[in-house]
């Protein structure tokens, strides 16, 4: 029994511009649309290990630190890399500075200044698709990979230079990295990742499971009549529990 890596929710004060920028950024189509929610993924997306849609949801406010939780686009040569780069910034995107030094890859922000990376060509991301990996901030790579690694049934498949990476099930991408950083968690997280059980698991059994390996419950604000679990994981990340599907 587990449960796997359902969505990445991003927090966003205009959600269906958020929704066409990424779709256009990553040739993904907006699969729903609501006044408070949209949806953006590949299709068709109905395996048991779907690869993980990325949900924009209304927030009032306004983002203040740099987000734990980013996305990295994979580039296929230099050119495809520069050519990547010139088109997200001509649509809306700017160049920030992450503290990323003379690194390869170049470091972007959306129009909401959400922080994405348009990586150098790297042999294990060439002609594997758009989205290359969700990136976790982590003071401990290797305990939150394990505590992920159980809640999203992806086995960890490298580590490297302190990160440790999750691969897919079905060994397509994005990977899912968690990489080495000082700063401590300061404010609630405006991307997180969602899981679900499947359809025949009890999900008070998940959450119960997820909470015996280190997460905890936490309030955001969501009420008490949601159908999901909210929970924070082992270094305070937020994360939902949704209904088994």
């Amino acid at each position: 029994m587990t449960t796997r890596l359902f969505s990445v929710v991003i927090d966003a004060l205009d959600p269906a511009a958020q929704a066409r920028w990424w779709s256009d950024a990553l040739g993904w189509p907006v699969t729903y649309e609501a006044d408070d929610e949209y949806v953006v993924e590949p299709e068709p997306n109905d395996d048991p290990f779907p690869t993980p849609a990325l949900v924009f949801v209304t927030v009032p406010d306004t983002k203040s630190v740099k987000n734990r939780v980013h996305l990295d686009l994979g580039s296929d040569s230099p050119e495809h890399q520069v050519a990547i780069v010139d088109r997200l910034i001509a649509a809306g995107a700017t160049q920030v500075d992450v503290g990323q030094g003379e690194a390869p890859w170049v470091v972007l922000a959306d129009p909401e200044a959400n922080e994405l990376c348009v990586l150098e060509e790297r042999d294990h991301y060439r002609g594997r698709g758009p989205l290359a990996s969700i990136v976790v901030d982590a003071a401990d790579p290797a305990r939150l990979a394990n505590f992920w690694a159980e809640a999203t049934g992806w086995p960890i498949g490298n580590e490297a230079h302190g990160a440790v990476s999750l691969h897919h099930p079905d060994g397509k991408l994005p990977d899912i990295d968690f990489v080495p950083v000082d700063d401590p968690r300061s404010v609630k997280n405006r991307v997180h990742l969602d899981v679900a059980p499947f359809a025949d698991d009890p999900q008070s059994d998940d959450v119960d499971r997820l909470v015996a390996l280190g997460a905890v419950p936490t309030d955001v604000g969501q009420g008490p009549d949601v159908s999901w679990v909210v929970l924070a994981d082992p270094e305070g990340n937020e994360l939902c529990v949704l209904s088994p599907r």
